[in-house]
């Protein structure tokens, strides 16, 4: 079986393509064929504007006609396309959809901050971990940042802050939203001992490539305070070159490294895990185990 998950975030749009086959358990092993990630960045419109502009109104309509033939391609039988943060405030957003719906043939569905948490703790990385650790999950996004705490095989607590990179990038980011995020990190896991950070998003994922680090080892906070301090002084062009990474990953970057710090700072986090998991990811999960009951009549 062949499952698609499509995450239209702030700053890209992605198409994950997953093979879904049970082994002898009767354990479903996924196996991704194909990712396709477009910097539609909805968010440099939405969050200065209010609304997605005519050019990457058009943007996202060819994105997402690309999207439904690839996924007539590789035959997928079924998928789940979810937009996030910028699309949650574009107050032309119902116009944007129905255009996609008409023209691409794919159904956008809007989910809250508070799903998108969740979808992104349906990879249940934690439950393969430590369990003398607790685990928070971090996914920052260009529009906003998802903290989930996993606690003794439960998720206890999880939160969404219109904290991300590109509201950073265009200095619209309060202060009193960054305390709001510190005081709610310090109430709610304040009393907690030995947490590890499990982070995602295209940022931290590149932050873990550039420093090559090994499958199943964690990266220290002092070195994402390295990269910070490091990169933050460079131009968009002078990170390009030095990091050999493209201009909408050059430009995020710093308010990424920011994000993941001062959370992992606030929660007394030495070390954060980068295991390569997205949204797109838990779509994907999480729409295998929805479909099962009916594939299985």
């Amino acid at each position: 079986m062949r499952l698609a998950a499509i995450d239209i975030g702030s700053n890209a749009a992605r198409l994950l393509i997953s093979e879904v086959i049970e082994n002898a358990n009767a354990q479903p092993e996924f196996t991704k064929l194909n990712l396709i990630r477009i910097p539609l960045r909805l968010g440099m419109d939405v969050f200065q504007k209010g609304e997605i502009g005519p050019a990457r109104e058009k943007m996202v309509v060819h994105s997402m006609k690309i999207f439904h033939d690839l996924m007539k391609v590789y035959q997928v039988s079924h998928y789940r396309a979810c937009a996030t943060s910028a699309m949650r405030d574009a107050k032309n957003k119902q116009t944007v959809i129905e255009k996609v719906k008409k023209e691409a043939h794919i159904d956008i569905e809007i989910i809250s901050g508070d799903e998108e948490a969740t979808l992104i703790y349906e990879n249940h990385i934690a439950e393969t971990m430590d369990n003398h650790f607790s685990y928070l999950y971090i996914d920052v996004g260009g529009g906003s940042t998802e903290i989930s705490f996993y606690e003794n095989k439960n998720l206890v607590y999880k939160r969404s802050f219109n904290i991300g990179t590109i509201r950073l990038l265009q200095g619209l980011v309060q202060e009193k939203t960054w305390r709001e995020m510190k005081a709610e990190i310090k109430t709610q896991l304040s009393d907690k001992l030995l947490i590890l950070a499990i982070g995602s998003g295209g940022n931290i994922n590149k932050i873990s490539s550039m420093a090559k680090i090994k499958e199943g080892k964690a990266m220290p906070i002092s070195l994402l305070k390295t990269y910070y301090k490091e990169a933050a002084p460079l131009s968009i062009q002078e990170r390009m070159l030095k990091y050999n990474i493209r201009e909408d990953r050059a430009d995020v970057m710093v308010p990424a490294l920011e994000i993941f710090i001062n959370i992992m700072t606030w929660a007394h986090i030495k070390q954060i895990y980068v295991p390569k998991i997205s949204l797109a990811d838990g779509l994907i999960y999480s729409l295998y185990h929805k479909i099962q009951p009916v594939d299985n009549q």
